[in-house]
């Protein structure tokens, strides 16, 4: 356990060298985070515009608000519409966070390669890859889309399925992202080529010995205590000041995780660590057979 998380400080602090380098990359979760506020807030919009809020309160007061199928286990045509519009909203959320990673993968790849990369690479080494980044997209959003399904309609053991099915595709697709800006690969492509690099590992252990969660647990400590003085105080001041130490915390994660991200990749491609990352945590991040 001790020499785990010694592991996951070694990356962490790697990557923080390369963020302390590029400050900006910290643009890049924080444009994900404003485009996918914009995409919930477009498809929002509408819908609250459109709902018969009294019709709706009615049917919540008689408990008969419907389902996501029929009485009878099959779709309606709303319920498909319904889907539909979800199936958008996905699509649209997982394009807006692939594209910026792309971005932030592309600068970390940049500078580990002993470049001085700026925000506008980043944005243009993404948009170059637009193709790839809206078909991998679908698929992702496809995947998420069936296995929420598979989960809200199933039982005890199908959620436990569903969940490790996402396990696994999370491992299967982890380099996905590096392998579409990077190689310049399709989509597909791109999947197959991140599972035969992974294939090799313990994949399990890519979850197991790398997780910064732990460590920005503790790191957000005192955002937690800073929001319960503030409500306790009814101090405005206090909970502002969580808020904006939630956000920092928040993006710094992002941007962590997207530059570990593209150093394991690079490992994994030339057998050799990046600049200032430990090949051995590296190794051990991922597992051996």
């Amino acid at each position: 356990m001790v020499g785990k998380f010694s592991r996951t400080f070694s990356l962490m602090r790697a990557s923080w060298e390369v963020l302390k380098q590029d400050k900006e990359l910290l643009v890049f979760p924080l444009l994900s985070a404003l485009g996918c506020m914009l995409v919930l807030a477009s498809f929002a919009a509408p819908i609250l515009a459109l709902t018969d809020w009294q019709a709706a309160g009615d049917s919540m007061a008689a408990g008969t608000v419907e389902s996501l199928s029929g009485a009878d286990g099959q779709f309606t045509a709303d319920q498909a519409l319904h889907m539909l519009g979800l199936f958008l909203f996905y699509c649209c959320n997982y394009f807006v966070i692939i594209f910026f990673n792309a971005g932030l993968i592309a600068c970390a790849e940049i500078r580990m390669e002993g470049g001085d990369p700026t925000v506008g690479d980043g944005l243009r080494a993404a948009w170059a890859r637009l193709p790839a980044i809206l078909g991998w997209a679908v698929v992702a959003a496809t995947v998420g889309l069936v296995l929420r399904m598979i989960e809200e309609r199933s039982n005890v053991v199908g959620k436990i399925v569903a969940g490790l099915l996402g396990v696994a595709w999370s491992l299967t697709s982890f380099l996905v992202v590096p392998i579409l800006v990077i190689e310049n690969e399709g989509p597909l492509s791109a999947l197959k080529r991140s599972a035969s690099m992974l294939k090799k590992t313990w994949g399990e252990q890519l979850i197991g010995n790398f997780s910064f969660g732990l460590i920005f647990l503790l790191l957000a400590l005192p955002g937690i205590l800073l929001l319960v003085l503030g409500f306790a105080a009814q101090s405005a001041a206090l909970i502002i000041l969580a808020v904006v130490y939630f956000t920092g915390i928040a993006l710094a994660q992002s941007a962590l995780q997207g530059i570990f991200q593209a150093a394991l990749y690079l490992y994994m491609r030339d057998g050799t660590a990046p600049d200032g990352f430990d090949s051995n945590a590296l190794q051990a991040s991922i597992g051996h057979r």
